[in-house]
């Protein structure tokens, strides 16, 4: 065996070049199988499996949104009732919450309704003695309101009021026990924060109006 420059020992020159050749990329079978033998498949996906899973014609999360996931409903805004000054209060609310009293009396000035913010049921029952003992339309009540403390009063009204009356609670939903609570004092529909605040507008519309446009 010849040492020396141009004749490496050991064969060495073949082993380099035999390392230093790449096989051809030829795709295929051969490219999978080498894919595989990688751990990681990165064959082009199906289009009927992305069409399963809502890849191009499932539903958006409005524009830009994540393939696959359904929009959140939201109720489109109602139209605000005929500005009338002359209008006595349908709607009490036994809300302490400051930020549940300010997106009240937002949504209430945007719907021209008018919402009258109780403490105690004396509260409530002087107004309905300013407006000729006309019973309230709808009742608000922050389910967590100590103050105004729901789970006695409640019952109280829904006896005094009968049926033209309507009392909405809202709480926290993880609130079940207190949620049931209310729904068995009287209560006619007891919502999460999330879902009042969302159906809010179509709620104070719905009682604000006057008795001969509220059907």
């Amino acid at each position: 065996m010849m040492v020396g420059p141009g004749h490496p020992s050991g064969g060495g020159g073949r082993n380099r070049r035999r390392r230093g050749r790449r096989p051809p990329n030829r795709g295929g079978q051969a490219g999978r199988d080498r894919q595989q033998g990688g751990g990681i498949y990165t064959a082009p996906m199906d289009h009927n499996y992305r069409s399963n899973m809502g890849g191009n014609n499932g539903p958006r999360s409005g524009r830009g949104g994540r393939p696959g996931f359904a929009p959140s409903y939201s109720p489109a805004e109602p139209e605000p009732l005929p500005n009338r000054g002359d209008v006595n209060p349908r709607i009490f609310a036994f809300v302490d919450d400051l930020f549940f009293q300010a997106k009240i009396q937002e949504t209430a000035r945007k719907l021209n309704v008018k919402v009258e913010f109780c403490k105690a049921e004396k509260d409530l029952l002087d107004h309905m003695k300013q407006n000729g003992e006309e019973k309230p339309s709808l009742i608000i009540f922050d389910m967590n309101n100590v103050n105004a403390k729901p789970l006695t009063l409640i019952p109280k009204l829904k006896t005094k009021l009968k049926k033209g009356t309507s009392i909405i609670g809202f709480l926290s939903h993880v609130q079940g026990d207190l949620k049931q609570k209310a729904h068995e004092v009287g209560c006619d529909m007891v919502l999460p924060r999330s879902a009042f605040s969302q159906n809010l507008p179509q709620l104070l519309r719905r009682h604000g109006a006057p008795e001969e446009t509220a059907g």
